[in-house]
């Protein structure tokens, strides 16, 4: 042990150049790794997490919390409403244009820091098709909140999106949080469901409401952060796991045009 300590430095500095060398002649990126692995990482590693890092579009938040609460969330709706977008932009701050329809349901993650409470929502995105709607009870079933959404420059899914909550009211959890989302605002000019409709109806049914656009990322953090509002706080896990836990302040005056932290059918 005593030689190789008295040479290690200049074992680690001959391995490096080799190291180096090697990777100038293939002509390609390095990533190095700690000296002491003698290694350096591929290339692919370094795409992978220079997209990561973009796709975040902020910081973690690394608020101290005190609790976290968890609750299931469902989103329910016509097809090609954009359910599956107005999830994709809440959990990645991405939009895609092109969304592939989604087959049954799919599933994903996503915290928010809510004052002293990170609330983590696991959110089940159904299919709209009407073939799996004998499907939906199997998502709904114990969740504590929906997301309803329809397609502001389609009245038949407002209709759609009416039936959706009449049976989540009667079927689903008597405590759930319902909110109905109006999307695709950002295509206004083809309105054909009035602003004031959607609202006063919201307000007969005891619903949430708000327009969004998974396009633009127009109240989709704050549709997540009105009904993380309305969620009971008791359902807590262990506060030490919570004080590690990230999760974005969605109260953050950045959250309007960025991505959520800590995460993962078409339309706007």
């Amino acid at each position: 042990m005593g030689i190789f300590n008295k040479y290690k430095n200049k074992i680690f500095s001959h391995l490096q150049r080799e190291e180096e060398e090697s990777w100038r002649k293939t002509s390609r990126p390095r990533v190095p790794c700690s000296l002491s692995s003698h290694h350096w990482e591929a290339p692919a590693l370094l795409i992978s997490v220079t997209m990561a890092t973009r796709g975040s579009g902020r910081p973690n938040c690394m608020l101290p919390q005190t609790k976290i609460c968890q609750f299931k969330l469902v989103l329910l709706g016509d097809m090609a409403v954009g359910k599956s977008s107005l999830v994709l932009r809440f959990v990645k701050g991405q939009f895609d244009e092109f969304q592939e329809t989604t087959i049954g349901a799919a599933f994903l993650a996503q915290s928010v820091c809510l004052d002293d409470t990170t609330v983590k929502f696991e959110i089940w995105d159904t299919a709209g098709q009407e073939r799996y709607h004998s499907l939906a009870p199997m998502y709904y079933r114990g969740a504590q909140a929906a997301i309803v959404v329809f397609d502001i420059t389609k009245p038949e899914t407002f209709e759609r999106a009416k039936a959706w909550v009449k049976e989540l009211q009667r079927q689903a959890s008597p405590n759930i949080v319902i909110a109905l989302a109006g999307n695709k605002a950002d295509l206004a000019e083809k309105r054909l469901v009035e602003y004031e409709e959607a609202q006063t109806y919201s307000e007969d049914t005891g619903l949430l409401f708000m327009e969004t656009s998974a396009k633009t990322a127009m109240n989709v953090n704050d549709l997540f952060l009105a009904i993380a509002k309305k969620m009971p706080k008791t359902d807590t896990q262990n506060p030490t796991h919570a004080a590690r836990h990230r999760g974005v302040n969605l109260q953050d005056p950045d959250a309007h045009n960025t991505r959520s932290c800590c995460g993962g059918g078409g339309g706007n």
